[in-house]
């Protein structure tokens, strides 16, 4: 404290350091990954189901896959696993019926 108050009350207080500083660039890799990783989910449960059960198997599967893979990353990250998945659960199925509403109002599947 004596030398740099300030980097004794980050390192002490807030548990900021060198050692633990933010990689942007290897966050937006990961993230990048994930992204690509969980769209591909839907896209096999659309190839392996029947025509006429596509829509309801995909949003539903979809839904499954998005809270998996939120909780995976609050594992990951040590956040809450529960608040996690049903956060990235919610925000996906309002994404999907935005997406269906304007396919709707505009008479194309989107």
């Amino acid at each position: 404290m004596e030398h740099d108050a300030l980097a004794a009350h980050a390192r002490d207080e807030l548990g900021i350091s060198l050692h633990n500083k933010a990689r942007p660039i290897q966050a937006a890799f990961v993230s990048a990954a994930t992204f690509s990783t969980g769209s591909i989910l839907p896209l096999l449960v659309a190839l392996l189901v029947p025509q006429h059960a596509i829509i309801f198997t995909v949003v539903i599967a979809s839904l499954v896959f998005l809270a998996t893979l939120g909780g995976l990353g609050a594992y990951a990250g040590g956040a809450s696993i529960k608040r996690a998945a049903a956060r990235v659960t919610f925000w996906g199925a309002i994404a999907m019926a935005i997406t269906a509403g304007v396919g709707a109002l505009l008479g194309i599947a989107v």
